[in-house]
């Protein structure tokens, strides 16, 4: 079960990336025919921008690739790692996609530049905002359903590209209404945003790599399904990490005294299958079996 959820997870995150990929292809064609068409220097530098964008697609599957590997003697708890530090590389990639948004718009600012543009240019825009939304909200529902950072992170990417074209069409509407540095401050605040979103899948990373539990939903979850357990007296010291998208977990159960150990093995095997069974996503489960004697009772 635990390698089929992986399984299915890996199918339906390479096949949202693949998407990805082959959108942001297009969408870069497209842009550089209309710019080199229209003679729109910004529209060839956002076409070659989309290209660019492939980086974190690939940064995902190489991730995907090789965090899913097996558990060998090096890397005895498995290779998750790798695909939180794909997700970090694209939160930095953000970072710096902000940053740079905003340092272009402040240098046009104050050069006085003001952006000419054609109608052309402003219907690119506005596709691009339609399918990178789309794309985003398709990515980030697989990213959810699958745990997934690097997903989850390369799913703000497409959301930030969308943005970036919200500014072409705030600039082309103020520049229409008199105010000829709509398309830079818009670019500045749409910067400041995507910044946000990086430094929160930056800390979600650190927070990972310094061992920090599951989320407060799935630990309740794993809670009630121990409760419910009434071969089990009573539990404690549960403990719970993230190592990629599988959740590792130990625990003390404590069970009947007079049990043989076949018969407590037998509830200490009952709790992991239901565990795997009732929690989405991978599981890794290590169950401490105590008798209920006074002196380990909580």
């Amino acid at each position: 079960m635990h390698d089929h959820k992986i399984e299915n997870a890996n199918k339906q995150i390479k096949s949202v990336t693949n998407l990805g990929i082959a959108v942001n292809i297009a969408l870069s064609l497209v842009k550089l025919a209309v710019g080199f068409l229209f003679g729109s220097i910004a529209l060839v530098a956002d076409g070659i921008h989309s290209l660019s964008d492939m980086t974190t697609d690939i940064a995902v599957l190489l991730g995907v690739y090789f965090g899913s590997k097996e558990p060998d003697r090096s890397h005895p708890y498995g290779h998750g790692r790798i695909e939180t530090f794909a997700a970090g590389f694209i939160a930095l990639f953000l970072v710096f996609i902000g940053l740079a948004m905003i340092y272009y718009a402040a240098l046009d600012i104050a050069k006085g530049n003001i952006t000419d543009f054609r109608i052309a240019v402003l219907i690119v825009a506005i596709v691009s905002i339609v399918v990178k939304e789309l794309l985003y909200k398709l990515t980030k529902r697989v990213a959810i359903k699958s745990h997934s950072p690097a997903l989850y992170a390369n799913a703000w990417h497409h959301r930030s590209d969308a943005l970036s074209s919200v500014a072409v069409v705030i600039g082309f509407i103020s520049l229409k209404a008199g105010f000829n540095y709509g398309d830079q401050v818009a670019a500045v605040a749409v910067g400041l945003m995507v910044i946000l979103v990086g430094v929160r899948v930056a800390g979600d990373c650190l927070r990972e790599l310094t061992e920090g539990a599951v989320d407060q939903g799935t630990i309740e979850h794993i809670e009630n399904i121990i409760s419910a357990n009434s071969s089990i007296r009573q539990w404690h010291k549960l403990r719970t990490r993230m190592v990629g998208r599988e959740v590792f977990l130990d625990l003390h159960i404590v069970v009947d005294p007079h049990l043989d150990i076949t018969a407590a093995h037998g509830i200490s095997e009952n709790l992991e299958n239901t565990l795997h069974e009732q929690i989405t996503r991978p599981v890794n489960i290590t169950v401490h079996v105590e008798p209920d004697i006074h002196k380990v009772r909580k």
